[in-house]
């Protein structure tokens, strides 16, 4: 977030001021104001400016405790020609906070907010300052100019001088940008406000039409950074040039603060999917690889920086379908083919960014299969190598995240084992990072919808008992979900007795039982098929531990509940006709009322369910 901004205001340097003078002149200013010549007033204000303009802090302070600021309400009117002197004065002690709340308590607001009205540039350019020093970092004044309808009138202004380029009318719009910055920052319900007033179309036309101001540009720039983070103002900014805009401007920056500023508007605005698109089409890409052909070598803070911001963005472009693939361009575009080389880059940001680029490219079948036909497994594979022995956690994690992304198409899971990944990805079983975790899990359930695949990593002790060890990380529930999924994949695809008995010597079995009873369907149902597998191939040797993690009674409890989805009731209907294999289960299975709960499952609206309750009455029935 962008901070507020506070007014200075260039004026001549006076000579030193006695303090005499200063005393008189709030008495004076005390007995005249209501009754006085202008000329005499006019006095009494100079004397004020002077001293501020000397020791603003302490002048300021006197002025709080003559009582004055009261008498400047009365003094703010269009008629008087010393309002803008006032206006002024009331600018310059507003640049303190212990000021702020005096201000708003004095009745300031009102009449400030009222000569928003006035034709007059100079009055129009002090309200404006003063009304932006009072909001900055100040509730109290910023309440008091919602109230008085303050934003709406600057809004307007806005509008109707946007088209002038003298600079007279540049100066104000700039002092009126920052008003509406000061008034609105960190403040959510006071920015939907003003972008329900409509102020981002004309914050985007004066950026257009001023891209030559540096001042209201850069205060153009500050709005945006305020408002581009609630989601209300992307759906307006999509609406608008934005886009081209900031490219254009991006474009001609030299210094990096400048396009550290223009960055922190992109970044927030880039997190819609349309905006995203826009800033493809306008080209921002291309500054983008530009940035990180010439930062890349460079050991200088500020590249650094700027490597990782551009790096970053890129990324965030693609995020969204449509750019996403308007860059893969069929995995022949320039942009995906510059990516690619990143990945072996001996720079950790261009390595982690690569990686992520490669894990949004893989977003649908047609790019994964193009990309695993291209040869990038091995240079993921080559990347997660550098990075074994105590290697950047981030890069790790990007790097199996591309390739759990590339292993969900069908065809590309026995290119992707015969190229070695399950062995690559085994050698982090190490880590004791979740995120790596949590990713490493997914990768491996991607792969091996094969038998074989399966087969020979279930028979893995090494992998089954790290497996079994995050099933109980309480801590980390993607990691708990995915240990218990891949468990339980790797009986279903295998099939193997051998893996089911390394499973079990692991002390598996009662964590699928557990996921039996998982809040997600599909998890449920994961278990279900795993331990009806188990109890016909593995039974004798499963028995005990299924006894112990109480599996009839949670198949009984599954098949009571009304909630339970079909399947959840068909597969446990099934397990319950396998377990009858073993008498130490049997008399479980006989010990609660089965046949009453099944028997009424026979009228179930599934007709699937009805039918199994059928079959598994009758073999109830037989064994009692």
């Amino acid at each position: 977030m962008i901070h507020g901004y506070m007014w200075r205001f260039e004026r001549i340097v006076f000579q030193h001021l006695p303090e005499d003078n200063l005393t008189d002149a709030l008495k004076k200013l005390k007995i005249t104001a209501v009754d006085s010549t202008a000329d005499s007033l006019e006095g009494c204000l100079d004397c004020l400016l002077q001293a501020l303009a000397q020791n603003n802090t302490e002048t300021s302070d006197k002025i709080q405790k003559s009582g004055i600021l009261q008498v400047f309400a009365s003094l703010l009117t269009p008629q008087s020609s010393c309002t803008a002197k006032v206006a002024n004065i009331i600018a310059e002690v507003a640049k303190n906070e212990f000021m702020r709340n005096p201000c708003v308590d004095a009745g300031l607001i009102p009449p400030l907010v009222q000569l928003l009205n006035c034709k007059d540039q100079e009055v129009l350019l002090q309200t404006g300052r003063a009304l932006g020093n009072i909001c900055y970092d100040s509730h109290e004044g910023r309440s008091a100019v919602d109230h008085a309808g303050g934003a709406e009138i600057v809004i307007d202004h806005l509008r109707s001088l946007c088209s002038k380029t003298d600079p007279a009318s540049e100066k104000l719009l700039t002092v009126f940008c920052g008003m509406l910055m000061n008034y609105s920052n960190e403040n959510d319900t006071l920015q939907s406000q003003l972008i329900n007033m409509g102020v981002i179309p004309t914050l985007v036309k004066l950026l257009g039409i001023h891209c030559q101001n540096s001042a209201l540009t850069e205060m153009c720039l500050v709005a945006f950074g305020n408002l581009a983070e609630l989601e209300s103002s992307k759906e307006q900014f999509a609406y608008t040039n934005i886009a081209e805009e900031l490219v254009k401007l991006f474009k001609k920056q030299i210094e990096h603060d400048k396009k550290e500023m223009i960055f922190e508007v992109l970044a927030p605005l880039a997190e819609n999917d349309i905006i995203k698109l826009q800033l493809v089409e306008a080209g921002l890409v291309e500054c983008l690889l530009e940035i990180v052909q010439k930062t890349v070598d460079s050991d200088k803070e500020d590249d650094i920086a700027e490597l990782k911001t551009a790096s970053d963005l890129m990324v965030l472009l693609l995020l969204g379908d449509e750019s996403m693939q308007k860059l893969f361009e069929g995995g022949k575009g320039s942009v995906f083919q510059r990516v690619l080389l990143w990945i072996p880059s001996n720079s950790h940001q261009l390595q982690l960014a690569g990686a992520l680029a490669i894990a949004n490219f893989a977003r649908n079948d047609g790019n994964c299969i193009h990309m695993v036909d291209n040869g990038i497994v091995q240079k993921l594979m080559d990347l997660l190598d550098r990075h074994v022995e105590d290697g950047n956690v981030t890069v790790q994690h990007a790097a199996l995240s591309a390739l759990r992304n590339l292993a969900i198409p069908v065809v590309n899971k026995a290119k992707m084992l015969s190229a070695g990944v399950a062995e690559a990805v085994l050698k982090f079983l190490k880590s004791e990072m979740p995120p790596v975790q949590f990713k490493l899990l997914g990768t491996l359930r991607m792969l091996i919808d094969a038998q074989e695949a399966a087969e020979q990593l279930g028979k893995n002790v090494k992998l089954v008992e790290r497996l079994v060890e995050w099933c109980e990380a309480k801590d980390h529930a993607g990691v708990m979900g995915e240990s218990n999924r891949l468990l339980s994949a790797l009986i279903r695809h295998s099939k193997s007795k051998d893996v089911i008995r390394t499973i079990i010597q692991s002390g598996g079995i009662k964590h699928l039982v557990t996921m039996a009873t998982s809040e997600h369907v599909i998890m449920q149902n994961e278990a279900l098929v795993a331990l009806a597998l188990i109890a016909a191939l593995e039974l004798a040797t499963a028995e005990k531990d299924l006894e112990s993690a109480q599996l009839v009674q949670i198949l009984h409890r599954l098949l009571s509940d009304e909630r339970s989805a079909p399947e959840i009731k068909y597969n446990s209907m099934v397990l319950i006709c396998a377990l009858m294999g073993s008498e130490l289960l049997h008399k479980e299975v006989q010990s609660l009322a089965f046949l009453d709960v099944v028997s009424k499952l026979r009228s179930h609206e599934n007709k699937t369910v009805a039918q199994q309750a059928s079959l598994t009455e009758q073999r109830l029935a037989v064994e009692s």
